[in-house]
């Protein structure tokens, strides 16, 4: 039988995973990446300035193919 301590990080892997698929954690992986990658590439934008920047780049451009 599984303790309470194993049941909960297995929940906690599975909600991990979940937000990663609906991508719910964009901003916390761009912060880590910003980290890692571009420490001196100034102050990072907001959660706000983020979001509004993937629906610009998702949504703003020809969706067609000719």
């Amino acid at each position: 039988m599984k303790t309470i301590t194993q049941i909960r990080a297995l929940l906690w892997s599975w909600w991990c995973r979940v937000r990663t698929l609906a991508g719910d954690d964009a901003y916390e992986r761009c912060l880590a990446h910003r980290a890692c990658h571009h420490a001196d590439g100034g102050p990072p934008p907001t959660r706000a300035e983020f979001y509004r920047r993937e629906l610009e780049r998702k949504w703003n451009r020809p969706h067609r193919c000719c």
